[in-house]
């Protein structure tokens, strides 16, 4: 006999959408007659599924070892990953992390673990979630970074946070805020606007003046920090959030991110390798900004929260004179 206890990630859903997630290998049919049969129970009683469970309730479950592992499936070894988190803030709802160059943001096709495996192992060790919980509910991201893109990523620790923190991001409403050092001086802050398309194959996108079929509208603004003459440091509103967006578009406007050998100059990114043994683009996700909030999340309103830049990336400000000084 199996016992779970309804808690606030699995509260205000229908009691058969629960087995669904419990039991993910089993045919509806399945749990439907194991109800009728009372092999399955809420609260001590018979139920149809179609009952709004609530935090605190009782479901016991009378199948053998066997048959519910069958049906409740294997959790993937890798969701168990573990490696230091660098959290820059944390709460019962969400996480903020400052990921680092070379991590993935979410789970790819090579089974490499990424973020989202790590958080779930930290979670684990942390006691916030358990592997009973993972079968109905899962803590995950509710943006992605490019694996050689440094900063802040979002996650939901709960269901509510997930789901109200995602809606941010979808609705625009989060304002995302980079750094990144460019090729070239830039003396005036800028609002750009174009369509950017994705070629599948290559993993690599364009961005037009004008709309084609396909191609997505994108909207970006930034303002220069600082110069050298050579290089300028920019901060960097993503207003919409594509693919490669702030990389190809600053490309397209003649100045590259330096480190970037996909949208950048080879020479010039050559160079800084040399001499920082600098291997990806210069490009951090510095900080986030919340907007007035209802809801779950309101005690999180008008705050805003930042990552430091990685110590190579603070480097090669300081060697190269474009440290912010204003």
């Amino acid at each position: 006999m199996k016992e779970f206890i309804i808690n606030e990630n699995e509260a205000g859903q229908r009691f058969d959408k629960y087995l669904g997630k419990l039991l993910r290998e089993a045919p509806k049919s399945f749990f439907y007659k194991m109800l009728r049969k009372k092999n399955i129970t809420l609260n001590g009683g018979r139920a149809t599924g179609n009952e709004k469970l609530s935090t605190g309730d009782h479901v016991k479950l009378f199948l053998s070892d066997e048959t519910f592992g069958k049906f409740a499936g294997v959790q993937e070894t890798v969701a168990r990953a573990h490696q230091k988190l660098d959290i820059v803030y944390e709460d019962d709802n969400i996480l903020l992390i400052n990921k680092p160059v070379g991590m993935l943001s979410q789970p790819a096709d090579d089974k490499e673990p990424s973020l989202v495996e790590f958080l779930t192992g930290y979670l684990l060790e942390s006691g916030a979630v358990t592997e009973a919980s993972l079968h109905t509910f899962r803590p995950s991201v509710c943006n992605r970074l490019d694996r050689n893109t440094s900063g802040l990523v979002a996650a939901g620790k709960s269901l509510a946070g997930l789901q109200e923190l995602s809606s941010l991001f979808h609705d625009r409403s989060l304002h995302k805020f980079y750094r990144c050092l460019v090729n070239g001086v830039i003396k005036n802050e800028k609002y750009i606007k174009g369509y950017l398309h994705k070629d599948e194959k290559c993993n690599k996108v364009t961005v037009q003046e004008t709309e084609t079929s396909g191609a997505l509208p994108i909207e970006t603004r930034y303002r220069p920090l600082e110069d050298n003459g050579t290089v300028t440091l920019l901060e960097v509103e993503l207003i919409t959030g594509r693919t490669h967006q702030i990389r190809a578009h600053l490309a397209g406007t003649g100045h590259p991110l330096i480190g970037d050998y996909k949208y950048g100059r080879r020479t010039l990114n050559d160079e800084y390798c040399r001499k920082y043994g600098l291997k990806s683009q210069l490009l951090h996700a510095y900080r986030l900004e919340i907007p007035e909030i209802e809801g779950r999340l309101s005690y999180l309103s008008g705050k805003e929260f930042t990552a430091p830049l990685p110590y190579l990336f603070q480097k090669i400000l300081k060697e190269e004179h474009v440290e912010e000084n204003k």
